[in-house]
């Protein structure tokens, strides 16, 4: 089918381009890694974390964040979406951890930039705070002892917020 169309209009790939870059400009169309943010936040000597698992169907923790929009810094991309996960607004400061999972049964592949971030405000959500996305249905603030007995992903994460280092955690399957 060299020369011909795919569906949805692309060129198909041809002896001079090879498979899954078939754009014009020659970038790759295939399908990459998600790439998002997080921020690690303590306060008080307390780290924010977020279970978005609605109805307490997972006793996983992280950092909050999310997916990067296209057109918008990473640390933008980071005040938004922990705006919306908990309702607080941060300050973000200097990267301090990449993390990837995968998802090997569906392909899905997710880089997270770790951002260490202040709180710009108050240290607690108002009191009627819901994620506008239905996303995130816990947040709470715990100290280091206690995150030590928490399920957190990624699993650097808790030694990462109580030090001055900067990690990469491998690529691991994604946990529920």
């Amino acid at each position: 089918m060299a020369g011909g169309r795919r569906s949805g209009g692309a060129p198909a790939a041809g002896p001079s381009q090879p498979a899954g870059l078939d754009h014009p400009t020659g970038r790759d169309r295939r399908p990459g890694p998600r790439v998002a943010v997080r921020g690690v936040i303590l306060s008080a000597g307390r780290l924010l974390l977020v279970n978005a698992w609605p109805g307490g169907t997972s006793d996983l923790w992280c950092a909050p964040g999310g997916g990067v929009e296209a057109g918008s810094s990473l640390p933008d991309n980071l005040v938004r979406e922990v705006a919306e996960e908990t309702g607080l607004t941060v300050e973000v400061g200097a990267p301090c951890l990449v993390n990837e999972f995968h998802d090997p049964g569906s392909g899905f592949h997710q880089v997270e930039i770790f951002f260490r971030c202040r709180l710009a405000g108050q240290g607690n959500a108002p009191a009627d705070w819901r994620d506008p996305e239905g996303v995130v249905d816990r947040v709470r603030w715990a100290g280091e002892d206690e995150a030590r007995g928490l399920r957190i992903k990624p699993d650097s994460l808790v030694r990462v917020a109580w030090s001055e280092a900067l990690a990469y955690d491998p690529l691991e399957h994604l946990q529920k």
